[in-house]
């Protein structure tokens, strides 16, 4: 054990416990209180490298060896910094790692043991490191950045947050493990050391990294969602200081009423007649007698009337009965050339003196009323346009017979 050492560490913790007010003072107010404090003992502490001075005419303040021992051992979120300099801390590693190899090929055993010993110091410092970052991020997270009052202030702290989370990825990637492996070549110690202890490391912060990522985004968007409601209710507040007179109307007697005050369903909801409800047929039946008949023409006789009702009858039975031997014969002639043709085509070759919407129906009513076993032997496709006004509509033009 080296005596001068122990020594000198043991001073050290005295001379913290003699002045641990004064310097717990310089800590909170950021600044010591010189008045406090003698010029010797100040100079005891100059010179052990607790406090400095930036410029003659300026204070005492803590060192950052010193406020850092103290943000760690008092969980203390206020101030504590991130860093990410894994760059410098790994060309240490890889030096480290070049003397103890060559120590260990000229045969120096005892050097080579106080190199791995400081290799794995230090490689266990990194790693502390990036973990002490990880603790100081969900730190700040979990009390929603509580140290700092405003809204403002909290997302300028979490954008800073941010900002060293992409830092500490950008240091992580520098840790590469394939050169970090052929530096290690086959020797188990360096291997042990350089690959998998660190490997892990990197591994463990990456993915807590990610998480704090998504919660640090979801903190920001709540904190400027709140920022925008407060913002709103100030401006409220001084319009009514700046109007003491002004009086909001009332929204309901309004004919355009704000989407703001505007969140209630309709009262009265659309509806239309279901005539296929059974428990309506009396009230439909109610509605129907109450209409107004409409006047039929006044003729003298009745007999040649209903005459002519039969002779009507009897002509639109004819007409159907010719519309649906046209279909038939239609379809016929589909299955004869044995090709698809479309409904129209057949119209104008053949000159049908039917209307040509008649006849798309006809087509559709005669094929839909076919017997199964005979349906399958024809597909039946509708030719479709969009609605030019009506979205979701379609607008069939012409139909279209071929055989399966």
């Amino acid at each position: 054990m080296n005596q001068h050492l122990h020594q000198a560490g043991l001073k050290l913790f005295k001379l913290l416990a003699r002045h641990g007010e004064s310097l717990m003072h310089g800590y909170l107010n950021g600044s010591l209180d010189e008045s406090q404090l003698s010029s010797k003992q100040i100079e005891s502490l100059l010179k052990a490298g607790v406090i400095w001075r930036p410029a003659a005419d300026e204070g005492l303040h803590l060192s950052s060896h010193l406020r850092g021992l103290l943000e760690e051992a008092l969980s203390d979120t206020r101030n504590r910094q991130i860093d990410a300099n894994v760059g410098s801390r790994l060309d240490t590693i890889k030096t480290l790692a070049a003397h103890y190899k060559e120590a260990l090929h000229i045969g120096d055993l005892a050097a080579a043991e106080v190199y791995l010993n400081d290799l794995s110091e230090h490689s266990y410092s990194l790693t502390e490191s990036l973990r002490h970052s990880s603790r100081v991020l969900w730190g700040r997270i979990n009390n929603e950045f509580g140290y700092v009052p405003s809204l403002s202030a909290k997302i300028r702290e979490n954008e800073l947050a941010q900002q060293q989370v992409s830092e500490l990825l950008n240091s992580l990637a520098l840790l590469n493990f394939d050169s970090l492996s052929q530096i290690a070549g086959d020797i188990r110690e360096l291997r042990r050391i350089l690959v998998l202890h660190l490997s892990q490391a990197v591994h463990d912060c990456t993915q807590e990294l990610a998480v704090v990522q998504t919660r640090l985004l979801t903190l920001l968007g709540r904190f400027r969602e709140l920022r925008g409601k407060s913002r709103l209710l100030k401006g409220l507040q001084l319009f009514h200081a700046q109007h003491p007179e002004f009086k909001a109307h009332d929204p309901s007697q309004q004919l355009d009423v704000p989407s703001l005050f505007n969140q209630a369903a309709a009262l009265i909801a659309p509806a239309s007649v279901d005539i296929h409800n059974s428990q309506h047929e009396q009230d439909l039946l109610l509605l129907v007698s109450q209409l107004a008949p409409r006047q039929a023409s006044k003729l003298t006789p009745a007999e040649p009337e209903r005459a002519v009702m039969l002779s009507e009858t009897e002509l639109f039975a004819l007409q159907e009965q010719r519309i649906k031997q046209d279909v038939e014969n239609y379809l016929l002639a589909v299955i004869e050339n044995a090709v698809g043709q479309t409904a129209l085509d057949y119209y104008q070759q053949n000159q049908l003196q039917w209307d040509a919407e008649a006849w798309l129906y006809q087509v559709w009513g005669s094929y839909h009323a076919l017997p199964e076993e005979q349906r399958n032997y024809f597909a039946l496709d509708p030719i479709e346009d969009p609605h030019p006004q009506f979205s979701g509509n379609r607008i069939v033009r012409d139909l279209q017979v071929w055989l399966r």
